[in-house]
């Protein structure tokens, strides 16, 4: 199985103005072939969008050749996401304006590394920039890992980071070949509960994430009434702030989910399928901003690429009656859960409404692994990951 990680390199650079051109031309460049693309109504493949707008790009904007394939591929993915929000009827079809912050490069093509040094292709010729090393990172740096294509990202202090994405083969054991597995419950009152199939269970960050989300959304209501320029900094700030935090605490709380499981063993992790759970299930007012602020995608994505690196394998399941069904004589009411607490009505059997979820996702994973079998395979489909 392929692992694979984002590392991010602060870089030293004596001459931004250099690169700020070379990110605004780049930026240029995709808006140009943006607006092609929108004029033509639906996306088209990256080979063919190449033939239409490669000598616009080299000619009258000035990008350099590998620059040019950069934008046309990053274009075309872009427009390909928006062409599938279209069909589910989530927005619809619009120029996409791009931003000065950040541009693409191919490894082996316009960007290199050597030591301590990046060195990236600029509209003024390759240019050398030593960047920062820490000790977390030399063991991406060792050459066991790849190096692919990455970005150049500009901060909003005008500092320049450089996305370095790797990856590697990891050895993990086939899911029909699986003997221990692990579910996983993601909620609001507890980040994430766990269970694994000898019924070992562990609570994860219990409250501090919503308690940390109505802390800022108490602050966002109280400051708008100012209306002063200080009180919109002030809100944007505190944006920033609130999402830094709790990408950091999906970053520790993967990090503890994915150790529990190397420590009792476990072959494949458990996710629930959440995918479009904003559009299905319907909010008050009140829990509106708690429901929408849930970035159980970002942990379910930290989880899944942390286990990769141990060679654990995870699986999505149907979230579906997970906290209704009574583990024990599977019978499925609301009735059975109340809050937090879930009793059995048929049978009696009482828990923790989370650790039940948790429960139940580890039987779903451990059914998934028979109906692999008999259906004669050994691998399930691998969901695509966006690297952060």
């Amino acid at each position: 199985m392929l692992a694979a990680k984002t590392i991010i390199l602060k870089m030293d650079c004596p001459d931004p103005d250099r690169l700020d051109r070379t990110v605004w031309t780049y930026t240029e460049g995709m808006n140009y072939v943006s607006a092609v693309v929108h004029n033509l109504g639906k996306p088209k493949g990256s080979a063919a969008l190449q033939k239409i707008v490669y000598s616009a790009l080299r000619e009258k904007i000035g990008l350099k050749s590998q620059m040019s394939f950069n934008v046309v591929r990053q274009v075309t993915g872009t427009y390909r996401t928006l062409q599938e929000q279209v069909r589910a009827k989530k927005t619809v079809w619009q120029q996409i304006m791009y931003a000065p912050t950040s541009m693409t490069f191919s490894f082996g093509r316009d960007f290199s590394l050597d030591g301590d040094d990046i060195g990236l292709t600029t509209l003024n010729g390759r240019r050398k920039y030593r960047f920062f090393r820490y000790p977390h990172m030399e063991q991406y740096l060792d050459g066991t890992w790849k190096f692919g294509a990455s970005k150049l990202v500009k901060h909003l202090d005008g500092t320049y980071y450089f996305h370095l994405c790797c990856e590697r083969e990891t050895e993990t054991r086939e899911v029909t070949k699986s003997s221990t597995f692990m579910g996983v419950d993601l909620g609001q009152n507890f980040l994430a509960v766990t269970s694994t199939t000898d019924r070992k269970c562990r609570f994860f960050c219990g409250g501090k994430a919503k308690d940390l989300r109505n802390v800022y959304s108490t602050m966002r209501k109280r400051l708008p009434s100012k209306g002063t320029r200080s009180a919109k900094r002030m809100l944007k700030h505190l944006s920033g702030r609130e999402r830094r935090l709790m990408t950091d605490m999906n970053h520790r709380v993967s990090k503890e989910i994915v150790s529990f499981a190397v420590q009792n063993n476990v072959d494949v992790i458990g996710l629930e399928d959440l995918s479009g759970i904003g559009d299905r299930t319907k909010i008050s007012k009140r829990r509106r901003y708690t429901h929408h602020s849930w970035a159980f995608f970002e942990l379910q994505t930290f989880i899944e690429y942390k286990a990769r690196e141990k060679g654990i394998s995870t699986i999505y399941l149907d979230p579906a009656y997970t906290s209704q069904t009574c583990p024990r004589c599977n019978h499925i009411s609301k009735n059975n859960r109340n809050g937090r607490s879930f009793v059995c009505e048929c049978c009696g059997h009482s828990l923790h409404a989370d650790l039940i979820g948790a429960q139940n996702i580890e039987s779903r994973a451990r059914t998934y692994r028979y109906t692999l079998e008999v259906q004669g395979c050994s691998q399930p489909p691998i969901r695509e990951l966006s690297t952060r």
